[in-house]
């Protein structure tokens, strides 16, 4: 697992300090030369008018694979947790859906997205930054409203975990909303060794029915995983890109990714002394706070 995490840390790191899209990192949108036009999932994921109202760094320093804002749903005085929060973009776009009566917390575990995060929101009193892992949220049970995230989970080496972890979290009645990668079908392993080293987003993304059945076994309750997204790979781009594959391979690449909005529910009463599948009530201590 510190194997995944460390080359994470790395690529995001380096991605922000040089001030460039996760393509030219081999972060989360694309990879190769000459597939980034076909492959770029951060572009267009948000309306030009709600960019309009964030710093004008803050589309560039955004990774993402989608937009979790279009059902999200947040309301004033709501405490929203974006899982991932990267340069804070999300993180902006929360605090002015929850208000001043609300509460923003983003959550990283690398120190130049959150150095980089706190510049980008110096002056939003609702918003505080913590240092930590998915997996182990340095956050109490039971005080979160709403969920979001934006193309994070799929990198984590232990998505159950992380799904266990967002259950526990969350208020009863509180709402899971994120934005992922998905594969709609199974791809050999060959395919998906070459899809990881196109992006980053994919090395690790599960089927639409595994990211469903990983909700269900956490305990959550009304879920759904829309497409928003479908990336079509024509045999001449999949050809130049992966070389080695065989003609059927490429063929299985074309339209086997998705970015999608998984979408989910904690049930209203939580059996006592439970936060999720075998958790307990007890706390747990804050994070650093970047």
């Amino acid at each position: 697992m510190d194997d995944i995490r460390n080359y994470v840390k790395e690529r995001y790191a380096r991605a922000i300090k040089n001030n460039t899209s996760c393509c030219g990192s081999g972060g989360c949108c694309c990879g190769t030369t000459g597939a980034s036009d076909i492959l770029s999932m951060t572009r267009g994921n948000y309306d030009g008018t709600v960019l309009e109202k964030t710093p004008p760094q803050m589309a560039d320093q955004s990774f993402g694979c989608g937009n979790p804002f279009t059902e999200a749903d947040i309301h004033p005085g709501e405490t929203v947790l974006d899982l991932g929060s990267g340069a804070g973009l999300d993180l902006f776009l929360a605090s002015e859906a929850t208000g001043p009566s609300g509460k923003v917390i983003g959550l990283d575990m690398t120190d130049e997205m959150l150095e980089t995060a706190a510049e980008n929101l110096r002056g939003l009193d609702n918003v505080t930054l913590v240092k930590g892992y998915i997996e182990e949220m340095p956050l109490e049970s039971g005080t979160v409203d709403v969920i979001i995230s934006n193309c994070v989970i799929n990198l984590s080496p232990d998505k159950g975990k992380v799904l266990k972890e967002a259950f526990r979290v969350l208020r009863p009645g509180g709402r899971f909303c994120v934005s992922d990668t998905v594969f709609l079908r199974p791809v050999t392993g060959r395919a998906v060794k070459n899809l990881a080293a196109w992006s980053g987003c994919i090395a690790g993304a599960l089927q639409e029915t595994e990211y469903a059945a990983l909700l269900k076994e956490a305990g959550f309750i009304e879920i759904e995983v829309r497409r928003t997204k479908v990336y079509d790979v024509p045999d001449a781009l999949a050809a130049m890109a992966f070389p080695e594959l065989s003609a059927e391979e490429r063929k299985e690449i074309n339209g086997a990714l998705a970015s999608a909005i998984i979408l989910a529910k904690k049930t209203r009463t939580v059996p006592l002394g439970k936060n999720g599948p075998g958790k307990s009530n007890k706390k747990r201590g804050l994070g650093n706070e970047g």
